[in-house]
């Protein structure tokens, strides 16, 4: 076991910079790096999009050693996988549904050592086949994944999960990290208990998310509200989360009806008929996905710019979590509940019904409504949303404003005269016989000179056309603020009509007074919204977009695994002409600049000219390393043992890196030093060969070069030959 102090700060900024382009960590990242390179027991509590997998997989890389990750979701795997090799770092993922003859191939370069990760699904990971598989390798490291769905505290709990205590018994020696975005304290210590860590290292982040636009809504239509929110996130990835599957199939058709690239997705599809959804969605094939809470977790996507619940969920965790996938990229999101008091009473109906099922114990079932009550809360409140969030979760919120919330933004005002306004409702479901449901009392209050209102006599009543004049939306949402607010009470039949309660008189006799809350109709541009863009031309924003996507379709990899949008955004800030200047932008790594650099900086190069724009506007947004450091003198060692000819694997040998990590540094070799030879590397039929293939299929993308060569050349020596040729015509 090697001590973290084997690794210098400067060490752990030198990985994530080569394979990821970030110039400096997350807070609470390098405390829980350091846990993984000692070996040392962890519970990490980070957000969604803080930066929790960088955590388990800079310590593999920095040790040289295979960790295994457990992870929930094959779709999930998969991704992280995909987005891991493009950025050159190797790793791998066993799931079921695999070829036999591909996860052959894997298990024996698991053996080989030639991955640093190797990712699988708790209910995979203690079968005899997989145990006998990393028991020989030894592992001395597991990350478990979403580590929250083995608590029955928690709000995502998996049996599957609770297997995971064995590993503390097979793998004595090994150290167990468990990572997840939302726990509670109660659920952190059982967290701790299930999977027996032992004086574990306990860290845990700010749930805040600042870069999300919290608002709050009473549902009058959900149809019509949802569109108009998507409208102002147009041709952008969003999640709408529905209570059941028919609403989820509704709604994604009404969606469709509009013209949004929409689809839904429940757990009553077909495995198949699900996969096909998740994939367009990553593919950005759709923009928009109707779920039940079942979808989402398995989604990597980074970009998704807004994320809807057209009913509230069942507790403030699901909210959170399902909220966090929102806006992962750092960059602004909207997130709308929509609320109504009927939630309420489906989700305690649904948790009855379920409880009575599978024999739930009380003590779990009065935790579920105590969740519940804690998200009603949330939704009737009228503070600050960042703030409620926060101290939910136990932790303070010391911005007075955190200007990115209805609350804040002033987007909810309070009725002057509200007890007023609702002794008039009140007394109109009274005076008509309380026998008619909300828009039936809509109708009366506005004087509407319907058929319906003038056959049961209602135009002769005092209160027809008592609030006539006020906004119909607004009208409504006072009359569900009084449902929600106990006020008044609804019928849960098939055609539910409201009816006076105690709550009701007292307001009525003028022994209770009441606050009403009208939304206004224009939403707030966030502060952070507006900073996002500044310096963005948003024409090259959406070509570099372009770009991406049609690298990715090349490729059969999700967008935002090449580049996620704030590297995109950062890229028409700096308008980079110049390898070494796109390497100062946020997201762009070694690999990727050797991989994809020269696309990109054409593509700006010709924007710019074609525009009258400047290229090098900013030095760019990513702070470098400093030239002294470990990682740099190993490179340079490389660079010295490669300018004599030496082999790869003699040059691994040397420095004591992975030959995946010194085939890197061949890649960055060639494309700085421009040898006039590579045969020492690639033998000249071979280059020939290679040579003979760009000539056919170019050299934009190296999977065509592959097979053309019929897999018979490997991309590393595919590789060389494409950047020798580069740095040959680069010459000056």
């Amino acid at each position: 076991m090697n001590p973290s102090t084997s690794w210098t700060t400067t060490d752990i900024i030198a990985t994530v910079q080569r394979y990821w382009g970030y110039g400096e960590l997350r807070p609470l990242q390098e405390q829980a790096i350091r846990a993984g390179l000692d070996q040392h027991d962890s519970l990490v509590v980070l957000p969604t999009g803080g930066g929790k997998s960088l955590c388990y997989q800079v310590p593999a890389e920095l040790a040289q050693r295979t960790d295994i990750v457990v992870s929930p979701l094959i779709a999930l795997m998969k991704d992280q996988v995909d987005g891991l090799r493009e950025c050159g770092y190797p790793a791998a993922a066993l799931y079921s549904g695999m070829a036999p003859e591909d996860t052959r191939k894997i298990e024996a370069d698991i053996i080989a050592g030639r991955y640093r990760l190797v990712f699988a699904a708790p209910e995979r990971l203690l079968t005899p086949r997989f145990l006998h598989l990393i028991e020989r390798l030894p592992v001395r490291s597991f990350a478990i994944d979403e580590a929250h769905c083995i608590s029955h505290w928690g709000h995502d709990f998996r049996p599957e999960y609770r297997q995971l205590a064995e590993l503390k018994t097979r793998f004595p020696r090994a150290s167990i990290h468990a990572y997840t975005a939302t726990a509670t304290e109660r659920v952190r210590a059982d967290i701790v208990e299930q999977l027996r860590l032992q004086d574990p290292t306990v860290l845990v982040g700010t749930f805040d998310r600042p870069n999300l636009a919290y608002r709050i809504i009473p549902r009058v239509n959900a149809a019509i509200q949802v569109l108009e929110v998507l409208r102002r996130h147009p041709k952008q990835a969003a999640i709408v989360y529905c209570l059941s599957r028919k609403e989820s199939e509704s709604l994604a058709h009404a969606l469709q009806t509009q013209g949004i690239r929409a689809a839904f997705y429940h757990a009553g599809m077909e495995a198949e008929d699900r996969r096909r959804t998740q994939d367009a969605f990553a593919a950005e094939r759709i923009d928009v996905v109707v779920a039940t809470v079942a979808f989402g977790m398995g989604i990597d996507r980074s970009d998704v710019r807004c994320v809807i619940h057209a009913s509230m969920p069942k507790s403030v965790e699901h909210y959170q979590q399902e909220t966090g996938r929102a806006g992962r990229d750092g960059l602004p999101a909207e997130c709308v509940l929509l609320y109504s008091a009927a939630d309420f009473l489906r989700w305690e109906s649904l948790m009855e019904k379920s409880a009575a099922e599978a024999n739930a114990v009380e003590d779990i079932m009065a935790a579920a409504r105590e969740l519940l009550g804690h998200i009603r809360r949330l939704c009737t409140g009228v503070h600050c949303r960042h703030r409620q969030l926060s101290e939910y979760f136990g932790q303070a919120y010391e911005q007075p404003n955190c200007e990115a919330c209805d609350v804040c933004l002033q987007e909810v005002e309070g009725l002057a005269d509200a007890t007023v306004t609702a002794q008039k409702i009140l007394s109109c479901v009274a005076r008509t016989g309380s026998r008619f449901g909300v828009e039936y009392i809509v109708d009366v209050l506005l004087g509407a000179r319907t058929e319906r209102v003038r056959n049961w006599g209602h135009d002769k009543l005092s209160t027809y056309g008592l609030l006539k004049g006020t906004n119909r939306k607004s009208l409504t949402n006072m009359l569900y603020q009084l449902l929600d607010d106990g006020l008044l009470d609804r019928t849960t039949d098939e055609h539910p009509v409201l009816r006076l309660n105690d709550a009701s008189w007292a307001v009525l006799r003028g022994q209770r007074q009441v606050q009403l809350r009208t939304p206004k109709e224009e939403v707030q541009a966030t502060r952070f919204d507006k900073e996002s863009w500044e310096g963005v031309d948003r024409g090259l924003f959406e070509s570099l977009r372009e770009v991406r996507h049609q690298i990715a379709t090349e490729r059969n990899v999700p967008p935002f695994v090449i580049f996620s949008d704030d590297t995109l955004r950062d890229m028409t800030r700096v308008r980079p002409g110049s390898p070494a200047s796109l390497l100062n932008v946020r997201g762009v790594g070694d690999r990727k600049l050797a991989d994809l650099g020269a696309r990109f900086l054409e593509h700006i190069a010709t924007y710019c000219r074609d525009h009258n724009l400047s290229l090098d506007a900013v030095s760019g947004s990513r702070p470098r390393l400093p030239s002294s450091g470990a990682r740099n003198e190993t490179k340079e060692t490389a660079f010295t043992l490669f300018a004599k000819g030496t082999s790869v694997e003699q040059v691994a040998a040397t420095t004591g890196r992975a030959l995946s990590t010194t085939w890197g540094y061949l890649d960055e070799f060639i494309a700085l030093h421009r040898p006039a030879r590579v045969e020492s590397w690639v033998d000249t039929q071979t280059y020939d060969k290679v040579a003979a293939a760009i000539q056919e299929v170019g050299a934009t993308y190296l999977k065509p070069i592959f097979e053309h060569l019929e897999g018979k050349v490997p991309y590393e020596q595919i590789r060389v030959v494409v950047r020798h040729l580069e740095a040959a015509r680069n010459e000056p």
